[in-house]
């Protein structure tokens, strides 16, 4: 599936990822600025999430709930890890092993980490205005 779109179309590329992924983890690859956050932030919307919040770059995760408090999945931005085994101090193979939604930004950094059962997203930036967004 490759689908170039814009902002105003990103509720309904989420909802096309959620409704052509095999599984529940999935890894977004794209240069910074490209819109992962953005795009994760419209998936947990469009999954029924409550509040959403930003990139968890500092606190490296972020568990999401939905509306009624009932647990939805985890967010994940590795940029700032220095090495993959900090993931998996983390408890990152506890994580996988949940039965939430896993996103996953910058998932290069933890390559050795990632499980085979996992849905690759690439956004391309296009232009100022226009992504690209190839999944396998």
């Amino acid at each position: 599936m490759t689908v170039p779109y814009t902002i105003s179309q990103i509720s309904g590329v989420a909802k096309q990822i959620i409704a052509n992924t095999p599984n529940k983890i999935l890894c977004f690859y794209g240069d910074m600025g490209a819109g992962k956050t953005t795009l994760i932030k419209a998936m947990v919307k469009e999954l029924g999430g409550g509040n959403t919040s930003s990139s968890p770059t500092f606190g490296i995760v972020n568990e999401y709930e939905k509306e009624n408090g009932d647990f939805l999945g985890y967010h994940f931005d590795f940029y700032r890890l220095e090495d993959e085994t900090e993931a998996w101090d983390l408890g990152l193979e506890e994580y996988l092993s949940s039965d939430g939604w896993v996103f996953m930004e910058w998932p290069e950094k933890i390559a050795g980490l990632l499980p085979e059962n996992r849905t690759d997203i690439k956004i391309e930036i296009l232009d100022e205005n226009t992504r690209e967004l190839s999944m396998s």
